[in-house]
């Protein structure tokens, strides 16, 4: 049975990273038992033979000592391994500065991952502030919005105020994604052969995290009308592409925007605005395509397009600086 001081180690195991592992047992209130190839040390200087057991020099003794194929360590190479072993108080003193310096180093890193969660809320906000209006100033000159959308068509509806919605900045009009967006069925394009190798030539592609989820060299049906905006129409996950393509399953739209729409400002208002709901549910068609999208005038999509490359680039920049 365990006690509170003992080293439990690590002794066998199918990886060879994970031999080794350690741990000082603390706060047991029960009696303890541990499992198959583990190995207990006890000794009153257990915190100065963890140090140890954690160094690249025990690694090392391993791998110099391990002379079979399986990742082990036998009770004989512990109770062989030959330790510097300094007086006792010193053995405290650099235990205690090690602890020392870890805390540091813990405490780095959950800066690190703090700042990380608010470089991911930044993104987020810069795209509120553009669909909003308040990323860039307004240009009076600029050819109104409400004008720009009856001239690329003129069947869409004009809302110039919604009180479900923000107040817009003067020229923006409000318009349903399915005025400015086309969209095509999938079929075409979808891949028949899932036997995928990175050696191929064409990706195929997923709307969600897993994104290209491998590679084919079949060679019809490949898409390249780019860019365009691909759409999970059940989870409502999307992502502008402008490489040559196909696709894994119907489950996906393939959305073009009309000429004089910037598609990468259509692709930063998709990219904030989910429908969350039932999974087996299309959205594009039913839902996704009525919502509203606030829209400027063409040159300030340029603009907020811009300004958001730039601030991107330097979070990004941040956030590299971290890894």
């Amino acid at each position: 049975m365990l006690n509170n001081g003992d080293l439990l180690i690590c002794a066998r195991n199918g990886s060879r990273r994970l031999v080794g592992k350690n741990v000082i047992i603390d706060g047991l209130i029960r009696p303890t038992s541990f499992g198959a190839f583990m190995a207990v040390c006890r000794s009153h200087y257990n915190r100065w033979i963890k140090i140890l057991l954690d160094t690249s020099y025990f690694n090392l003794y391993l791998d110099e000592s391990n002379s079979t194929t399986i990742n082990q360590i036998t009770q004989k190479m512990l109770l062989d391994f030959s330790m510097p072993f300094p007086p006792e108080r010193e053995q405290k003193r650099i235990a205690n500065y090690i602890q020392e310096l870890f805390d540091v180093i813990d405490s780095v890193n959950q800066s690190k991952d703090d700042l990380k969660v608010a470089i991911t809320y930044a993104k987020s906000k810069i795209l509120e502030l553009a669909m909003q209006g308040k990323l860039v100033p307004q240009d009076a000159s600029d050819e109104p919005a409400a004008d720009m959308l009856k001239r690329i068509n003129p069947k869409a509806k004009i809302i110039t105020d919604n009180p479900h919605y923000p107040q817009l900045p003067d020229n923006w009009v409000y318009a349903a994604l399915e005025d400015i967006v086309d969209y095509e069925q999938p079929q075409p394009y979808i891949v028949t052969d899932t036997a995928y190798s990175d050696y191929y030539a064409t990706p195929v592609l997923t709307a969600g995290k897993s994104f290209i989820l491998g590679y084919t060299n079949e060679t019809n049906g490949i898409y390249g009308k780019l860019p365009v905006i691909i759409f999970d129409d059940f989870t409502t996950d999307s992502r502008i592409i402008d490489f040559p393509f196909k696709v894994k399953s119907s489950a996906m739209k393939i959305l073009s925007v009309k000429e004089g729409i910037n598609i990468e400002y259509v692709a930063a208002f998709m990219s904030i605005t989910r429908l969350i709901g039932d999974t087996h549910k299309r959205y594009w068609i039913s839902e996704y395509s009525k919502l509203l999208i606030p829209l400027p005038p063409i040159a300030e999509q340029t603009r907020i397009i811009e300004a958001i490359r730039i601030f991107t680039s330097n979070l990004d920049s941040i956030q590299r600086n971290l890894n």
